[in-house]
Order: C-alpha cells, then structure tokens, then sequence
C-alpha cells in the first residue's frame, strides 16, 4: 500500500531539513567547497538525494544561507519584545550576527566568486538583515540609547569587517571590537 502524499512531504521535507543542517554543520567545519559527499554522508542520504534537493552547489550555500538569515533577522523584533532596552536588544543581535558571520568559512569568497547562483546572497542578506538591524536601531534612537545618524548598512558592513577573523584574531577578538563599536554608537546623553 503507497503512504499517503502527506506523509511523502513531511518525509520530503525531514530529508531536505537533515541536508541543510549537515551542510550548515560541513560549512562550518570544512568551508563551502567542503565535498558534497561529505554533506551527504553526515545526512545519511546519498549524493543523489543532495542533488535531487539542491541540484548545485549554489543552490544548497544559498538554501544554507537563506535559512540562517532568515534566523538571524526574525530574531530581531522577539529580542526587542524580551529585553530590558531597545540598546540591550541591538546588543544581543549583534552577537548572534557576528556568531553567524565568523562561523561561515567561505562565505565572503561565495559572496565575491562571481558564481552567477550566488550573486543573490548579497542581496538576500541586504534585503532581509539591514531592516531587521533599522528596526533596532529605531527602537533605540526611539528611547534616545543610540547617537543619531547610525545607518543600519554602515553598522552591518563595519561589523562584517571587524568579522573577518585570522590565526591572530578570532572570534572572541571579533566581539569584543564589536562591542567597541557599539559603544561609541551609544548616545551619551
């Protein structure tokens, strides 16, 4: 007796779930040129099935991605609901965006490769991350916490580039330079 089309998408869905999360887990492990069959085997799928789901490279990083963006930026408006201050919140979201910056090896290669299935994650972290930090940075010139003129773009690029980690400089130094640079955004008023 065939299982019912439900059951075959939820299925679907728990195989394509598993793929992304071992490739999360490879990217961060190996880089995004880390070998597909690695990601497969710590899904416990074959290589076609990786294919089946993401039928190239680009396709599975910008999967990857997207869905850790879409984290990231959904994260925004629940830290603003749940902390003590707007300027608390801005905190604790720029932690979670350095945590996902440094912890992608790679990823700014993908971003400037000049792989046309690729050229859509700049935008999609543009398009996704720059209103979710604005609605921050609202919430906390709002309640006067933040000097004016803090564009959401100009504080995401400086916080990417004190991201880019070394043999020297890590992410413990990455965040601590942030939280610098979050300092001398804080109104003093």
């Amino acid at each position: 007796m065939p299982e019912p089309a439900g059951v075959r998408q939820a299925q679907a869905q728990r195989t394509r779930s598993s793929v992304l999360e071992a490739a999360a887990a490879v990217f961060v492990d190996r880089g995004i040129q880390a070998p597909v069959r690695d990601i497969a085997e710590r899904a416990g799928v074959g290589l076609g099935t990786v294919y089946r789901n993401f039928p190239t490279r680009a396709d599975l990083v910008t999967a990857v991605y997207r869905h850790q963006i879409d984290a990231c930026a959904a994260l925004a408006p629940r830290l603003l609901e749940e902390s003590a201050s707007p300027f608390t919140a801005l905190t604790l979201w720029t932690d979670a965006f350095v945590d996902f910056l440094v912890t992608k090896h790679g990823l700014g290669a993908a971003l400037g490769s000049g792989d046309p299935g690729l050229e859509n994650l700049h935008a999609l972290m543009l398009d996704t991350l720059v209103p979710a930090c604005a609605s921050l940075l609202d919430a906390c010139a709002a309640t006067k916490e933040l000097r004016p003129g803090v564009a959401a773009y100009t504080l995401l690029r400086a916080i990417g580039n004190l991201c880019i980690t070394g043999p020297d400089y890590g992410q413990a130094d990455a965040k601590r330079m942030v939280a610098l640079l979050l300092a001398g955004c804080r109104s003093t008023v």
